[in-house]
């Protein structure tokens, strides 16, 4: 069984520009992926336990062709989705969820205003708020930073990740921005520190490269889930046999 007992699970994420899917390296250089609406499919069909939808340019027409796309998203596939970007207020949780997602990703607009993250979980439960993270290891320490990764702030990391757990986010999604498309692994110390720290699921961001990485973020890196985009787009690792090679290494997945 895993280190914690519970099934770990595997997360495709969809960066959606413009309707389509896209992904980048470190956050930049981005290529087109495909349809989300024809990929969440065969995700959900493929063993994906959940998926990640992020609209990257959340600004007010990308919003609407956004919301479109979760509701057809929605009804195609039975497997929790959560989606980001955007979110600013309870509003936009609530026309996100009545589109038919699962659960809100908050990042920017949680650091701009940490209380976001009280109000979603006052409203409508801890399940239902991830905060996303993004940070990078600086001179200085692992610091967060906001607009897609472009602008730094003075939060720390761990700081930041025990005040949203403390607050009644109901997950965090740690993203290490140097990891992010470079395919070498995830930030694994960095990710079991937070698991110390907060007793809350944490999502492993940034780095799939192998079906070993995955392995070594649930066990060195005590994550409870872990997110890929282009191993999973671009077919360089199908779940199925992700899931099957888990197995051999004993954790227990679903």
């Amino acid at each position: 069984m895993s280190c914690n007992g519970l099934a770990k699970r595997i997360i495709p994420c969809l960066d959606v520009k413009n309707g389509e899917t896209v992904k980048g390296t470190n956050f930049v250089n981005l290529r087109t992926a495909g349809d989300p609406v024809e990929l969440g499919r065969a995700y959900s069909e493929a063993g994906a336990d959940e998926l990640v939808f992020l609209d990257i340019t959340a600004s007010f027409e990308g919003r609407k062709t956004f919301t479109d796309m979760v509701s057809r998203v929605a009804r195609e596939i039975n497997i929790p989705f959560t989606v980001g970007g955007g979110i600013n207020a309870l509003e936009d949780v609530e026309r996100l969820l009545y589109a038919g997602a699962d659960k809100v990703s908050v990042n920017s607009s949680a650091i701009r205003n940490p209380n976001l993250i009280n109000e979603i979980a006052g409203k409508f439960g801890s399940q239902v708020c991830v905060c996303a993270i993004d940070a990078r290891l600086d001179d200085d320490g692992w610091h967060c930073y906001v607009k897609g990764g472009r602008e730094r702030t003075e939060l720390g990391l761990y700081d930041w990740a025990m005040e949203v757990a403390d607050r009644g986010a109901g997950e965090i999604l740690f993203t290490s921005m140097d990891h992010d498309g470079v395919k070498q692994g995830f930030a694994n110390e960095a990710l079991a520190e937070i698991a110390s720290r907060v007793s809350i699921p944490i999502i492993a961001s940034g780095g799939a490269g192998a079906k070993e990485h995955f392995r070594d973020a649930f066990i060195k890196g005590k994550a409870d889930a872990a997110l890929a985009a282009s191993v999973f787009h671009f077919g360089e690792i199908a779940i199925p046999e992700l899931k099957d090679y888990l197995r051999k290494e004993g954790i227990s997945v679903r």
